[in-house]
């Protein structure tokens, strides 16, 4: 099974998606991580053009292969990313889960972004709200974790998840 986390910084996707990682024994890849290796060897050309988002789809598909579930870990803002997320399932014969992760409270979110450490990825407020990201599909889990711990958001996201 192929699990696709997608939000904006500080939706809580990364601690939604780890905590089910944990739970199910199952490979997080999160392409912020990538792309910091990258950026940290003078990449940001690579990262620019999708590069971290390419080196998911490799990794996640050899994992698939192998009968692992995979959690993908990432902004996922547009359609582009999110086809070749479903491409990876099809080449694979992998079940995908689309979980589209908001925080609706708004207020709760700017805390979250601006509780991060300064110069960080996604620290700063106006960045992220202003970031192009398209609409989620209608077949996309939505998980609002505004007003709820993680425990709260994996309970709910566990009722979504096929058996």
């Amino acid at each position: 099974m192929l699990i696709v986390f997608s939000g904006l910084p500080g939706s809580g996707k990364t601690s939604l998606a780890q905590a089910l990682a944990r739970e199910l024994g199952a490979v997080h890849m999160r392409i912020d991580i990538i792309e910091d290796a990258l950026l940290q060897l003078g990449g940001e050309e690579l990262v620019g053009r999708g590069a971290g988002y390419c080196v998911a789809y490799a990794i996640a598909e050899e994992n698939l292969k192998l009968g692992r579930t995979v959690i993908a870990d990432s902004v996922n803002p547009i359609g582009l990313t999110r086809e070749a997320w479903q491409d990876v399932a099809e080449r694979t014969g992998a079940t995908i889960v689309n979980v589209a992760v908001v925080c609706s409270d708004r207020s709760e979110h700017q805390r979250r972004i601006e509780a991060r450490a300064k110069g960080t990825r996604g620290s700063v407020w106006e960045i992220v709200i202003n970031r192009e990201f398209e609409e989620f599909e209608a077949t996309a889990s939505v998980i609002d974790t505004a007003g709820r711990s993680v425990e709260q958001s994996l309970a709910e996201l566990r009722s979504k998840l096929p058996e």
